[in-house]
């Protein structure tokens, strides 16, 4: 089997690139404000983790 040279990757991986950003879209208002709703809910749920684990540690471990 053959190796396949850098510049075919490169150019390869180049066309899938571009492939890619002709599919995709600007969201629109409610797909925006429905993506930060669920990113804002993610991170306040790993800080609430992350606080709860910091507290376990402390009362635990002193």
């Amino acid at each position: 089997m053959e190796q396949e040279s850098f510049q075919t990757k490169a150019v390869r991986f180049w066309f899938q690139c571009l492939r890619v950003l002709r599919v995709t879209k600007k969201p629109d208002n409610k797909e925006y404000k429905m993506l930060l709703k669920v990113s804002g809910l993610g991170i306040a749920v790993i800080g609430v983790i992350g606080f709860i684990l910091f507290m376990l540690k402390t009362l635990l471990l002193g």
